[in-house]
Parts: structure tokens; sequence; C-alpha cells
């Protein structure tokens, strides 16, 4: 069996920019700048590195930090980069990985406040989502890719946020419990 999930939206933004996707695909558009979605290979790979590094920033100044990501394999080496910078500076990093994952786990020095679990079971576990603390206000997104080279640089992706809070909330639930 296979799990996954997905977003229905009356978001006139997202709607909008998830119409601009469309048009870049078709080729009937070129990529353009969206205003809530974030989209490979142009804008998602550079916001992932920039929310961890703001969740270390937060940690080195003493606050809260936090990042959760349910993934099928986590490979893509500035992510991995990011994401021992941001240990090292104190944020809790709890990663769900079903397949592949290229970060080492637990090392002293480098990665000790990463945990890394895997999901096995009946279900293919499919769904890919985020979490980071943001200083208290949560920002959750549901996303189709991978934290991959190829699904990074060299396919079509997005990620979303979940922007209302009870949807956030069962997200983090459903995915991260």
């Amino acid at each position: 069996l296979y799990t996954d999930l997905g977003l229905l939206t009356a978001d006139l933004e997202i709607c909008a920019d998830v119409h601009k996707m469309f048009l870049q695909l078709t080729g009937l558009g070129k990529a353009t700048k969206l205003k809530k979605l974030k989209q490979s290979p142009f804008t998602l790979q550079p916001w992932l590195i920039e929310r961890i590094g703001e969740e270390a920033k937060a940690a080195r100044a003493g606050k809260p930090a936090k990042v959760m990501a349910k993934l099928n394999s986590l490979t893509e080496y500035e992510v991995i980069r990011a994401l021992y910078e941001a240990s090292q500076a104190g944020v809790q990093i709890v990663l769900i990985i079903r397949g592949i994952c290229c970060l080492r786990a637990g090392v002293p020095g480098v990665s000790e406040n990463i945990e890394v679990r895997s999901v096995v079971g009946r279900f293919l576990e499919h769904s890919r989502s985020f979490y980071f603390h943001n200083g208290g206000d949560p920002q959750v997104y549901l996303a189709s890719a991978d934290w991959m080279n190829r699904n990074l640089h060299r396919r079509v992706e997005q990620c979303a946020p979940i922007e209302e809070p009870g949807l956030a909330a069962r997200v983090i639930a459903e995915c991260f419990d």
C-alpha cells in the first residue's frame, strides 16, 4: 500500500504559483518568481539551507531551535552540511528517512543533536514534510522533493507552506509523532 499527503487549498497565492508551474512545465511560460511555493531546481535548495541556517542562528543566541523532516532519502551534500552546522550550533534535528541517508547521526562534535529514524512497515511511506521551530511560530511544509541532488537540482519539485495552525498541528502529529 502507498501513503502520501496532499493539500487542497483556496489560497489564491498558492493557486497562482501552481498555475505558473504548470505553464512552465507545458512550455507555455518561463520560470517565474513564486510567492509562496518553493520550487526546484530554482529556489527550494537555497531556501532549505537558509531555513536550517536560521534555526542555527537561533540556537547560537540561546533560543529554542528545531528542525524535523520526513523524507524518503537524504543525500544532497549542501543540505547535509547545513544540518551538521545546525547540530553543532545546538539545533535539535529529527529526521525520519525511509531509504538512503548519507548523514551520520550521533558523531561527537558533528551531529550529536541529530536523530535519524527509519520508517519500515507495510505501507510505502511517500510523504515529505518539513518543520522549523521558527522562534516559537512553527513553519510546516509539504513537498514533493526528497533532499537529494536529483530532486533539488535536476527535477521540477515543489514545497508548499501549511499556514492554517490546526492543519499544521495535524501534519506534525501525522508525520512526526
